[in-house]
């Protein structure tokens, strides 16, 4: 017998037990997506060469346009402090929105939509959120997930020619109904239900389903014309065991009978539109349903293979965003605002903060930026996805958590002045939705990652399901000798395939040796531990991470390679050595919790000859912060989404920088001349031209002042004084209603 097949039957019942069948939902989301350059970080080969075959991100002429013109005059049209205030974007706003098609910028031209590619809708989302995150969620919402990409994939011709028009001029206003008060995180595990009925509907008999369904957190759904519904499938009139099926899409116009729709969510007080929706025994044609008829059940796999490309896209570029605003504040407020006589930005407890925020937002972008290039050549990375989302989103939140800190008093005054105070609320917003982080980490990269991305598990698992002994035995002969090979990579280096840039050669085989480490530790981990590896979840978490890490510091090698910047080399080589710093650190924590007797000693063979990745010194990190407050071009290489508001003190510290550069070195002693007058007109006569002086240090001081407003004091006074004649109520808050279209034609979509 050949030793495969021997091989094979001693391994089949072992494997068996260890390998549960899959049930179809886990299955549509292992099978979702495609794998890329994730997948040879986890096998322990990276292939430089492949990597930079990639090729820089494109934009056509028309998304170039898009961006100079429509983008532009948007964002000059935001006022960050007001919208917020209103809880409501202006009616103004809405109404360019729907003129210019943003809606329907993933939508063909042939539908009358823009027809834009991954990465322009990306920078798109990414513009308009460095200037108002509730306009850019507004804008996100019709694009990612949700009925125009699912007709677009699954829709039948009628649904198609009938909605994509309506959408993509925003006739229609889309939002989409998955997560229910009792499946949240379990998505799968909706409890809505529609069964299968026959009714009278507009005057003949239609098939269809009788829906109960409880939605929350729906974006868009106090203002959506049309709603897109998941719901279990059931028909009652099949045999016991075969009544489910499975999990359906449906396309339900606004108003509709048994439907309650409009009520509002503040998702922590923010100015974009989110509510829930409800209803009871609502009848949906099965005309309605998404790709018709055929397409009853197949819901899930819909979802899974759309948030596989969904998830790289949206919620990225706003945690972007987040880093990119909070980059230029920190440092342009360390210019600006001076303490004990120093610019603050000199001081090196912030100039540290400020650097490290830089070669982070150096490697993340570049992560966005690669994954958007393989998403524009057809690729579907579901593992590369639910990194950026993670770790984009978290990256966000850390760097806005450091400007606040740089900012102190200035940051927690709320006003029309404020720099980072909205960012701040909002952005545990983009941590908890389409995937909370605390799940995708814990359960989906690696869960994913082991199956899609290793080079023979998906082989055995198909073998074992199979029940083909032979199949399984080639499969565990060549993983025999995978992990051969990344042992011995570990204990004595791994070689780097492919040329890298030159300039970041070391760093390319350090990122070649720590993969081929962690190629090995999950293998490791998984061979120990077998199955309760997925439910030891803070041990599946540091195996995804160090995956993530290794995924942006091979990001920052292609983006050095296609950016052709060699000012930001500094910058790369800072980004990369952050990444892989981390990912040590996770892998030798992770040998540290493994629950098996010789885990000390098998980390210390895996992770000899790891000292090298010593994480940047204070002196790297003071020349990464000298480099950013000394060449404003720089600043505008890692921030090149950052976009002009209407108003608000991103717009005056914007003013301010560009008045201080053309002063050049004057401000230091303007500055200390002001110090010593306490008055802006002297100071600036010390200057070689008073003008510019003068109109500086007004611009610097209104970044430095804060907003005050009346007091309960002289409110009082003010409400005394007013007699009844001359009271008036403030102005209604208009409904959310206001903001959806009027329908010009019939809601229900055509029969086919």
């Amino acid at each position: 017998m050949p030793l495969a097949s021997l091989i094979g039957r001693w391994a089949m019942q072992p494997f068996s037990k260890a390998l549960p069948p899959l049930g179809d939902t886990e299955r549509a989301a292992l099978e979702a997506g495609t794998v890329g350059f994730e997948g040879q970080l986890f096998a322990g080969h990276p292939d430089f060469d492949a990597l930079t075959a990639m090729g820089p991100n494109q934009l056509t002429e028309r998304e170039q346009a898009f961006l100079h013109n429509e983008v532009r005059a948007l964002c000059h049209m935001l006022d960050d402090h007001a919208i917020d205030q209103a809880h409501d974007l202006p009616a103004e706003v809405w109404r360019f929105l729907r003129e210019k098609r943003f809606f329907g910028m993933i939508i063909p031209q042939e539908f009358g939509g823009l027809g834009f590619g991954h990465y322009a809708h990306a920078t798109v989302v990414a513009r308009i959120a460095t200037v108002n995150v509730a306009t850019a969620v507004t804008v996100m919402v019709p694009n990612s997930l949700g009925p125009a990409e699912l007709l677009l994939r699954y829709g039948t011709d009628a649904q198609k020619e009938h909605y994509l028009p309506r959408l993509a001029d925003g006739r229609e206003l889309p939002c989409f109904g998955l997560t229910s008060p009792y499946a949240g995180s379990d998505a799968a595990s909706i409890p809505d239900r529609g069964v299968v009925v026959e009714r009278e509907f507009e005057g003949k008999p239609t098939r269809g389903f009788l829906v109960d369904f409880d939605k929350r957190y729906i974006t868009l759904a106090p203002v959506a014309t049309v709603v897109g519904l998941a719901f279990h499938a059931v028909d009652q009139s099949r045999l016991e065991g075969q009544r489910d099926l499975g999990i359906t899409c449906a396309l339900i116009p606004v108003p509709h009978e048994g439907m309650e729709i409009g009520r509002r969510h503040r998702p922590m007080d923010s100015a974009f539109m989110n509510g829930p929706i409800h209803g009871r025994q609502v009848f949906v044609p099965m005309d309605w349903i998404i790709g018709g008829e055929k397409q009853v059940g197949q819901g899930w796999r819909m979802l899974m293979e759309c948030l596989a490309a969904g998830r790289a896209i949206s919620l990225p570029a706003l945690g972007s965003a987040m880093q990119q605003t909070a980059l230029y504040v920190s440092n342009g407020y360390g210019q600006i605002r001076e303490q004990f006589g120093l610019p603050v930005g000199k001081f090196h407890a912030i100039a540290g903060l400020v650097a490290q925020m830089s070669a982070e937002l150096y490697a993340s972008d570049a992560a966005r930026r690669f994954t958007a290039a393989a998403l524009d050549k057809g690729e579907r990375p579901s593992v590369a996805s639910a990194i950026l989302k993670v770790h984009l989103t978290e990256a966000g939140r850390r760097a806005v958590n450091h400007g606040m800190d740089i900012l102190g008093g200035k940051g927690i005054i709320s006003g029309p002045s404020n720099l980072l105070g909205v960012a701040y609320r909002q952005a545990p917003i983009a941590i908890t939705v389409e995937g909370a982080n605390i799940l995708t980490r814990a359960l989906i990269v690696f869960g994913q990652g082991a199956v899609r991305c290793h080079p023979h598990v998906l082989d055995e698992m198909a073998a074992v399901q199979a029940n083909d002994e032979k199949a399984l035995g080639r499969a565990l002969i060549a993983h025999g000798k995978h992990v051969m090979v990344n042992l011995w990579h570990s204990l004595f280096g791994a070689p780097v395939l492919g040329t890298p840039p030159e300039a970041l050669a070391r760093e390319a085989r350090l990122i070649a040796r720590m993969s081929a480490k962690y190629a090995l530790t999950a293998d490791l981990a998984m061979g120990m531990l077998g199955g309760k590896l997925k439910r030891m979840e803070l041990l599946s978490a540091r195996l995804g991470d160090v995956l993530a890490h290794l995924y942006l510091a091979s990001a920052c090698v292609w983006r050095y390679r296609v950016d052709a910047a060699p000012e930001l080399l500094p910058f790369a080589q800072a980004a990369i050595r952050l990444q892989l710093d981390e990912a040590g650190k996770i892998l030798r924590d992770l040998y540290a919790n493994l629950p098996t007797a010789g885990r000390r000693v098998i980390g210390a063979l895996v992770l000899r000859r790891t000292a090298h990745l010593a994480p940047l010194r204070d002196v790297q990190l003071i020349e990464l912060a000298d480099l950013l407050r000394t060449n404003p071009r720089i600043v505008e290489r890692l921030a090149p989404d950052l976009s002009e508001p209407a108003a608000g003190g991103l717009r005056d510290l914007m003013h301010a920088m560009e008045l201080g550069a053309q002063l050049g070195d004057t401000t230091a002693a303007l500055n200390k001349v002001l110090r010593r007058t306490n008055s802006l007109e002297e100071a600036a006569r010390s200057a070689p031209d008073p003008e510019l002086a003068l109109a500086y240090l007004r611009a610097a001081d209104k970044v430095i002042q804060v907003d005050d407003f009346e007091g309960p004091s002289a409110q009082k006074a003010k409400d005394v004084s007013l007699t009844p004649p001359l009271a008036s109520p403030s102005p209604p808050v208009p409904p959310p209603s206001a903001h959806r279209p009027e329908r010009t034609t019939p809601p229900p979509v055509p029969a086919t």
